[in-house]
């Protein structure tokens, strides 16, 4: 055998390459069968035939050897062939099963694309895995963390990776090139500034591979949320604002825990959505609400600029550059 082909196939999957001996050895003893007795073995099918059924120690009996030459093959066949069929078998299902136990483990890359990573495996990750799989959105998920040890999901589209998400081996794993959108979740086991470094450090790592992949980052402090705006976060979560608020909701007032959360809850993208104010510029916020309600949808704000305006005080004019916040009741509002 030529050297670069003995190289090529020395490269092979060990179970490929007991394959190819395999039916080597299969190929080679039939057409040796029927060169030996060509009267019980009529054509070459036949000896194959004979060989694959020695091999496989299933023997039916329908054609054997007579010769004592031919006997002597088959006994050969069986010490030298039975066992390299044996070890393909045993081969081919150990690799099927370190192929599973590998995607189970995090160590296999996933190849689809148009796809939502979550980084940081915590409560609000398992939240977020079950509304995207239960939602119309239909896209694969991958988790990326590095404190699991296996995937906490047992459905088909949760691909989970294990690593951290800052480093670019891991990233490539989870086929970031390919991703639709990102979520940051930040991580509870550290300090809350450590815990908005690493979640920037994981941004500016996915920005760098993947500028156009739209970014959720949940940060923890005031003071790095500009570090986060810089490194190309697109949308920036204030968890703990978010629970002062409704902490302070309930200092003025008893129960009001349940109903905020509620509220917040209904957010969920089919219900909250952005509306032009092209149509409505000149007319009053409640003018445009009254015209919205017709159409089953709730002004309920007004985004201007930088700033976010609940509920304006009358008269409040809707101008050019306002963004409609709207609550629908219809996903295609």
């Amino acid at each position: 055998m030529p050297p670069h082909l003995y190289l090529n196939f020395v490269r092979l999957p060990l179970f490929f390459r007991i394959l190819i001996i395999a039916l080597l050895i299969i190929f080679t003893f039939g057409f040796l069968i029927y060169i030996v007795e060509p009267e019980t073995f009529t054509s070459p099918f036949e000896g194959i035939w004979w060989a694959i059924i020695t091999v496989s120690t299933v023997g039916y009996g329908d054609i054997v050897p007579k010769t004592t030459l031919g006997k002597l093959l088959g006994m050969l066949l069986v010490l030298l062939g039975a066992g390299f069929v044996s070890t393909y078998f045993v081969t081919l299902a150990s690799t099927t099963v370190k192929k599973q136990t590998d995607i189970l483990e995090g160590k296999v890359m996933f190849k689809g694309k148009d796809h939502f990573v979550i980084v940081g495996w915590n409560e609000r990750s398992r939240v977020i895995t079950e509304k995207i799989l239960k939602s119309l959105y239909h896209a694969p998920v991958i988790l990326i963390d590095q404190s699991l040890e296996s995937n906490p999901f047992s459905d088909y589209r949760v691909h989970f990776i294990k690593g951290r998400a800052h480093i670019d081996e891991t990233l490539m794993k989870a086929n970031i090139y390919e991703a639709k959108k990102v979520i940051i979740t930040a991580d509870q086991n550290l300090d809350e500034l450590q815990a908005d470094m690493n979640s920037i450090l994981a941004l500016l790592a996915i920005k760098g591979l993947n500028p156009h992949a739209i970014c959720v980052v949940e940060m923890l402090t005031n003071e790095q949320v500009p570090n986060a705006q810089r490194a190309g976060a697109d949308e920036i979560i204030q968890s703990n604002l978010i629970s002062a608020s409704i902490m302070m909701n309930c200092l003025s007032a008893t129960r009001m825990a349940e109903p905020l959360v509620s509220l917040l809850e209904q957010f969920n993208g089919s219900r909250f959505v952005f509306r032009s104010s092209i149509s409505f510029i000149g007319k009053s916020f409640i003018d445009t609400n009254k015209l919205l309600i017709e159409e089953g949808s709730l002004l309920f704000g007004i985004k201007r600029g930088v700033d976010t305006i609940v509920n304006p005080p009358h008269p409040f004019i809707i101008k050019e550059e306002d963004i409609l916040l709207v609550i629908s009741k219809t996903e295609n509002s």
